[in-house]
């Protein structure tokens, strides 16, 4: 199957929303690029912040992203790689991640973050299934 530009820019655009949304707290712009079931798993590099569905997400997100003491500054997705599968249905990514924020106005946030990630398509729209967030041990 071929994969067409619209799609390529439509899976580009959930990948920078499941980040970009913290800019401007729009926590729909979040809820709709993931996958709101089971389904939906994150690693952190922490092992305290592992991620097991739609729900455990949501309850981790507002307790913290929702704080007053939260302000995203900036992020920057380099190095992006999308494939897809064959069937066109899913795509997975890879590249490097800043992400940076404020904490009670003490600056938090990650560089060179290496962040990959499964998307499938349902009814129509690109949802992230799954993401894996990681540091090298050399670096």
């Amino acid at each position: 199957m071929s994969i067409t530009e619209t799609e390529k820019q439509a899976v580009e655009q959930a990948i920078h929303d499941t980040i970009g949304w913290a800019l401007t707290k729009d926590f729909n712009r979040l809820y709709a690029a993931v996958a709101q079931d089971e389904d939906f798993f994150i690693y952190h590099p922490d092992s305290k912040s592992t991620i097991r569905g739609f729900e455990a997400f949501r309850q981790f997100g507002e307790a913290g992203w929702k704080n007053e003491a939260f302000r995203a500054t900036d992020y920057a997705i380099k190095d992006l790689r999308i494939t897809f599968a064959r069937l066109g249905n899913v795509a997975w990514y890879a590249c490097l991640l800043d992400d940076h924020a404020e904490w009670n106005g003490k600056p938090i946030g990650w560089d060179d973050c290496r962040w990959t990630g499964t998307l499938e398509k349902r009814d129509g729209s690109w949802a992230v299934v799954q993401m894996h967030f990681s540091f090298p041990k050399d670096g």
